[in-house]
């Protein structure tokens, strides 16, 4: 004895669990990237453990390349002297003396190339000053 009727019901796929595993493999993808600030300059950030780097609103980043290049908010500065860094610096800083300049040297780079910076920031008025490092866990890991 046949007890069903004659017309079946077609099934359906449900999208819904599909969308919710995509959204969750987007998030941990989106998570799990890094990205980087430079890509112009390849530097090798000196090792520190210290607490995360906050952020600044105001921030100037200056990179210092191993064999002694600067760039200012990823562009380019012409000359290697502090008076020229100096003038970079003031263009770049939009928050006027307020801006706090992030140093972002190679670990391979030359003291006196930092030194300039440091120098170039203090003769432009600029009184906070910072460095950017990796900690020794991210080390580890490249």
């Amino acid at each position: 004895m046949n007890f069903r009727r004659g017309s079946r019901d077609e099934p359906e796929i449900n999208l819904i669990p599909f969308i919710d595993v995509l959204l969750v493999v987007l998030i941990f993808l989106m998570l799990s990237t890094t990205y980087s600030k430079f890509t112009e300059l390849q530097i090798k950030l000196p090792l520190a453990d210290a607490e995360q780097q906050r952020d600044y609103p105001k921030e100037v980043i200056v990179a210092v390349s191993s064999d002694g290049r600067y760039m200012i908010n990823k562009a380019a500065v012409s000359g290697r002297s502090i008076e020229a860094l100096g003038i970079a610096l003031v263009q770049a800083a939009k928050a006027g003396k307020d801006s706090v300049i992030i140093i972002s040297a190679d670990a391979s780079a030359t003291h006196q190339s930092v030194i300039t910076v440091m120098e170039a920031a203090r003769r432009s008025g600029f009184t906070q000053i910072t460095f950017a490092t990796q900690s020794t866990a991210q080390a580890g890991v490249r």
